[in-house]
């Protein structure tokens, strides 16, 4: 079995992790990453080492039962493997490796008998609570063997009531073995790019009250499934899907999703709807349907949020408000699996997610938010409703050019990004400071802010350090007019006035930092440069609080 990279390092993890701790882990990848090959792949290398190991895998769908069952029996043929599940009609209580559903062996532990790993997918629906299926059972197989491994997987390591799954008393996992950025996985070609237009229609849920930490649902529902507001979103959705195959529509309620599906109807789009409501036979010939491009579109209801497969989806429209970050990334991850064919997936957020949470590579849980508002500095293309970094100079879809020095921070939910953006893109530069940069154990740096706006850039200039650090700072010393003599920070602090300074610099998100990719000089013109190595402008934002990764 020949495991991508970041596989490769999810099963190592767990390896190294008990290597030196007894608790229960967490491996959190992101939704399509492949959490079922990562398993398949420890479970054979268990099993191959140590021959006598039994191994459950439980979750709370068939679908994924089954999918995680194929995904062992696809590349190890001779698998001891079997499932217990009645959704799926099988009761293999005796195999080695078992593929389980929750409500079907929570009271049976005594007739499965002793297991020493139990994996868990999805395991951030595993509540918090005592009294529950999944509490109950796991203390039923610790008193069986006191011994047992739990390990969990999800792409999505928090609650919406409790924050993240490590933490609290009554917690099951106890520390994250391994995770790996959604970003990592888009930029390495694994994950499919989401992309966001900016729709008219908005969902108003102003009035609607909140319960455990989420909306009220009968409230919810009253607010958004109106029929003017269906027909308004599913014009929208058929503009901006009229080139793209596979639209997976996310609804507030049961009667929501069929209203929604009708108002598609009436446009002679080819819709189903999922609910959990639909029959066994009928939900498989629909999905089966949508899979295979003779179905357009399916709305649903809370059913296709988790377990559900299909990487053709190419659109996604989120009509359903949630606090719940969990479901908000569970959502956007319907669209992330590659295809043959599919260059993004577009997502259309009429219900204010993207504003509510962030884009999803840095959404953070209930009570763990970092300080500020949340907002990305964005706008919106006027010409074509792309959603764009605010220093961007030019759409870079349509080529509309913005106008200058105007900062643009649209309220609307429907405003924000997806993903946060990494394509560069030029800002003007209004002034520049220079600064001694102090980390404990690192070598001294000069750190250059370019003051862009309502926007600070930083970049970190590593004179004093070693190896590729050093290159690269000298480099950078020689572009900008410096004085090679120059080899300390305080001798660069003393001239730095002296050096070049451009007008405008090209910039790209990486990580929670930004990078500073190029520089932009006009001849003899500069804007203002100051030095001061404890200088503070309290009325700038810096767009990173954190020290550099030096």
């Amino acid at each position: 079995m020949e495991l991508r990279g970041y596989q490769r390092e999810a099963v190592n993890a767990i390896y190294r992790y008990f290597e030196k701790n007894k608790g229960n882990p967490l491996i959190v990848c992101p939704t399509a990453s492949g959490k079922s090959f990562i398993m398949a792949a420890f479970i054979r290398e268990v099993l191959e080492a140590w021959s006598d190991q039994r191994i459950m895998v439980l979750t709370h769908v068939k679908e994924l039962i089954q999918q995680n069952y194929m995904e062992l029996t696809r590349h190890w043929t001779l698998a001891p493997a079997g499932i217990y599940s009645a959704g799926l009609n099988r009761r293999e209580a005796q195999a080695q490796v078992l593929f389980a559903g929750i409500q079907s062996v929570h009271s049976r532990a005594e007739e499965l008998q002793s297991f020493d790993l139990i994996m868990i997918d999805e395991c951030h629906l595993v509540p918090r609570k005592s009294d529950t299926m999944y509490r109950r059972f796991l203390g039923d197989m610790h008193a069986i063997n006191e011994d047992v491994k739990i390990i969990g997987l999800t792409a999505t390591h928090y609650r919406l009531d409790s924050g993240l799954l490590t933490d609290g008393d009554s917690r099951i996992f106890t520390d994250i073995a391994y995770e790996v950025p959604v970003k990592r996985l888009i930029n390495e070609g694994f994950l499919s790019p989401l992309v966001t237009k900016a729709p008219n229609t908005t969902l108003d849920v102003s009035g609607v009250h909140t319960r455990g930490g989420e909306f009220i649902n009968s409230e919810l529902q009253n607010a958004v499934d109106q029929s003017e507001t269906n027909r308004a979103a599913v014009r929208e959705i058929i503009h901006y899907g009229k080139d793209r195959k596979s639209w997976l529509i996310f609804c507030t309620g049961v009667q929501h999703a069929y209203n929604v599906r009708d108002a598609l109807r009436e446009r002679n789009i080819v819709a189903e709807t999922v609910t959990g409501e639909t029959n066994a036979m009928e939900r498989d010939y629909i999905l089966e349907g949508f899979k295979s491009g003779k179905i357009r579109a399916i709305t649903n209801c809370d059913i296709l949020t988790t377990g559900f497969n299909a990487p053709n989806t190419d659109l996604l429209g989120i009509l359903r408000p949630t606090q719940s970050t969990g479901l908000y990334v569970q959502i956007a991850g319907r669209g992330m699996r590659i295809a043959p064919g599919k260059e993004n997936c577009l997502v259309l957020d009429f219900a204010g997610n993207i504003e509510r949470h962030g884009p999803i590579d840095m959404v953070q849980p209930r009570g763990k938010k970092e300080k500020g508002n949340g907002k990305a500095v964005v706008k919106t293309c006027p010409d074509c409703r792309s959603v764009v970094f605010a220093g961007c100079k030019c759409c870079p879809d349509c080529g509309h050019v913005f106008p200058q020095h105007v900062v643009q921070i649209n309220p609307e939910a429907s405003s924000e990004m997806i993903i946060s953006d990494e394509r560069p893109f030029l800002v003007d530069v209004d002034r520049i400071c220079y600064h001694r940069h102090e980390k404990v154990g690192k070598p001294d740096s000069l750190r250059v802010d370019y003051h862009c706006g309502l926007v600070v850039y930083s970049e970190w200039i590593c004179l004093e350090h070693t190896g590729y650090a050093q290159r690269t700072a000298r480099n950078w010393w020689s572009r900008h007019g410096g004085d090679q003599t120059v080899v300390t920070v305080s001798q660069a602090l003393s001239v730095a006035q002296h050096l070049k300074a451009p007008m405008q610099i090209m910039v790209r998100q990486d990580g929670n930092f930004w990078r500073v990719m190029r520089h932009q000089f006009k001849i003899n013109e500069s804007p203002p440069v100051s030095v001061d190595e404890d200088w503070l402008d309290e009325e700038c934002e810096p767009v990173e609080e954190e020290e550099a990764p030096f």
